[in-house]
């Protein structure tokens, strides 16, 4: 019989049980339920609305169910309509009455209102775990390539040169954005709805604050109604997952792109590649272009929440049974995809040689040829100008400006002289750029000492 039951004189149709029912994956809520209604349990007995022996009893039938339940002893009922009713189905079954009165003081709105907020802010910890994985790996790569040379890009075209240490250093700062957008949506939703009943609280002397506390929240809810309605977390997760998918894709592009064999800036480990049926030379970042096609999924949760929520009355209605998939969903595929690049980032073999020679080629030094003008007293517009005119003469030559002769140089302006070629050597152009977040030396040592300093703050347990 279904926890409602009483009201109703026949059966559901089968077809609006089967699509009623959430049991099929609301299931993964079990931890969280059982530690929800030991929380609950606790305060009931506390409050002397339960009698100490029967808070006693529920609470360690709950903890053997919930062990139970992790060792594979027990199995769910395939028709019980959600993990709640299964939950007190089996305690009621084991434990008589007293299991009957766990539900005291507590709607099934505020309850899977609170399983759910304590599945996301536990899932929110272990994607920001993985989160910290990641930078890690980035941190480690940045202190490893700090004098290797490359081009940066601009338009995909060359632009000029930088050091991969540098390239890295920026998705170190995407990252750690992501770390302190998921650190701030759990600061955020880290009030407990327990108690705030099906909208209107209750007549029950619940002790809300203490609930509150045993679950680890900062506080209870402030307002009943918004207590079961409130999804705004699930959408803030989504939307942070969103973005960590963003900058995955992102650096999951230019992984793809420097893996060709025009490029060949990198070699991916065997472990994380694949081959072709017919063509046996190939060797595929598969990874990366999954990673990269999975973000269209997180983006599609997070907008069928917010299409989901967009027109629902206060409080609670049936819609937001819709949550929790799309939820699961996201969760499961952003955590797969942080683990998966950052082993295959930490096992990615980076061809320095091949980076520098590809960053002495496409001009990237053009910029500080016209700095050099700038400061032999050209004025930059001329100079840029004059710089111009010179990289259509090494066109024509079809040769580079450090091995345009000086007579050239000179041909199109007198000031250059014979330290022009020190002036726009790459290891030039990249020591003489030390302001803050620039590539040379100083401005990268800093940026790496800053970046180890946020990483023992948030993973105090690990030498940096």
């Amino acid at each position: 019989m279904k926890l409602w039951g009483g009201r109703f004189t026949k059966e559901e149709n089968a077809l609006v049980n089967e699509f009623n029912a959430s049991l099929r994956f609301d299931r993964r809520f079990f931890r969280q339920d059982i530690r929800g209604s030991i929380a609950h349990a606790t305060m009931l007995g506390r409050q002397g609305i339960l009698t100490k022996d029967e808070s006693e009893r529920i609470i360690a039938e709950l903890k053997k169910i919930n062990k139970e339940l992790e060792q594979g002893k027990l199995v769910f009922d395939e028709e019980a309509e959600d993990i709640h009713s299964f939950i007190e189905a089996t305690l009621t079954e084991r434990i008589g009455d007293a299991g009957k009165k766990l539900h005291t003081g507590r709607s099934r709105n505020d309850q899977v209102a609170l399983d759910m907020k304590l599945y996301v802010r536990d899932e929110i910890d272990e994607t920001m775990l993985r989160v910290t994985a990641l930078l890690k790996v980035i941190h480690r790569l940045m202190k490893e390539h700090k004098d290797t040379i490359m081009p940066g890009f601009t338009h995909l075209q060359k632009a000029q040169p930088v050091t991969l240490a540098h390239h890295l250093g920026a998705y170190m700062e995407m990252f750690k954005r992501d770390y302190t957008r998921l650190d701030d949506v759990r600061k955020r939703m880290n009030y407990c709805p327990l108690g705030a009943g099906a909208l209107a609280g209750t007549t029950y002397d619940l002790d809300r604050a203490f609930t509150a506390k045993y679950l680890k929240f900062d506080g209870p809810t402030a307002n009943s109604m918004d207590s079961v309605s409130d999804r705004d977390y699930v959408i803030e997760y989504l939307d942070a997952c969103a973005i960590i998918m963003m900058h995955l894709s992102r650096f999951c592009e230019e992984y793809i792109v420097w893996n060709t064999d025009e490029y060949r800036f990198i070699a991916v480990d065997d472990a994380y590649s694949t081959g072709s049926s017919i063509m046996p030379q190939k060797k595929n970042p598969d990874i990366a272009e999954l990673v990269r096609g999975k973000t269209g999924r997180i983006y599609g949760d997070l907008t069928a929440i917010l299409t989901a929520l967009k027109g629902i009355p206060l409080a609670y209605n049936k819609d937001m049974q819709e949550d929790k998939e799309l939820t699961f969903d996201a969760i499961d595929t952003v955590k797969g995809c942080l683990t998966l690049f950052t082993d295959m980032l930490s096992t990615t073999r980076f061809k320095k040689e091949t980076m520098e020679r590809s960053a002495a080629g496409g001009f990237t030094n053009a910029t500080d040829a016209a700095d050099y003008l700038v400061k032999h007293g050209v004025p930059f517009r001329d100079a840029h100008g004059i710089i111009g005119r010179l990289v259509l003469a090494c066109e024509e030559r079809k040769c580079a400006l450090d091995t345009l002769p000086l007579d050239a140089y000179k041909e199109i302006c007198p000031v250059f002289e014979e330290d022009i070629y020190e002036a726009i050597s790459l290891a030039t152009c990249i020591s003489k750029r030390n302001t803050t977040g620039a590539p040379g030396p100083d401005a990268m040592a800093a940026e790496i000492a800053a970046d180890a300093a946020f990483l023992k703050k948030i993973h105090a347990d690990v030498e940096y």
